[in-house]
């Protein structure tokens, strides 16, 4: 009895060490968050898409910023292919105020986003799928009624020059799975700003 105790501690142990979130194969949950324009967003709301772009991001990570374009590029070439961008802002707005809705709506604005921006005001959403960064991404396919995490980390490995990127993961991993093909490359690290949580 007191070897099975021991075992059942020490898995106990070895588990909480787990990497909270949604790993490359899990099926991950839709969710439901406030978009810039007022409305409520979830991956309901597109029957069509085969998978989505998931990103994470805000607007005062200077990373973020420099991603800006290309996340807005992503949706505009990927969305007619059935896999839209879902971009997801955070952090904690009473630490950094430039990331509150209102701030959020301008920052839309000003960049004229084509893909929703929500604010994940509790920070559930980042929590569930294991966010660390911004910006994190998460790409995931429709297999029957699941969403399957096909990729997760950076968009690119060049955070400072896009026409310098020479791996470009998230295009490449989208471009796999439209042809039918496994993604070859399904994690990396994501680079950039950490997620401000709550205290």
């Amino acid at each position: 009895m007191k070897k099975l105790t021991s075992i059942l501690a020490l898995f106990l142990l070895l588990t909480s060490f787990r990497h909270q979130g949604y790993h490359v194969g899990e099926i991950a949950d839709d969710f439901q968050l406030k978009n810039v324009n007022g409305q409520m967003v979830s991956m309901a709301n597109y029957p069509e898409a085969k998978g989505f772009i998931v990103i994470f991001t805000c607007n005062h990570c200077p990373f973020s910023k420099k991603y800006e374009d290309r996340i807005n590029a992503l949706h505009k070439k990927y969305e007619k292919k059935g896999y839209p961008v879902i971009a997801i802002n955070p952090n904690d707005a009473a630490q950094y105020p430039e990331d509150n809705f209102e701030n959020m709506v301008k920052r839309a604005k000003e960049k004229k986003f084509a893909f929703p921006y929500l604010h994940d005001e509790t920070q559930a959403v980042a929590a569930m799928y294991g966010a660390t960064k911004t910006p994190d991404v998460f790409v995931l396919q429709k297999e029957n009624k699941d969403l399957i995490v096909k990729y997760t980390g950076a968009i690119d490995d060049n955070a400072d020059d896009a026409k310098a990127a020479k791996e470009k993961y998230v295009e490449q991993a989208v471009d796999e799975l439209l042809a039918g093909r496994s993604v070859s490359v399904s994690f990396t690290k994501a680079i950039g700003c950490s997620i401000k949580w709550k205290k």
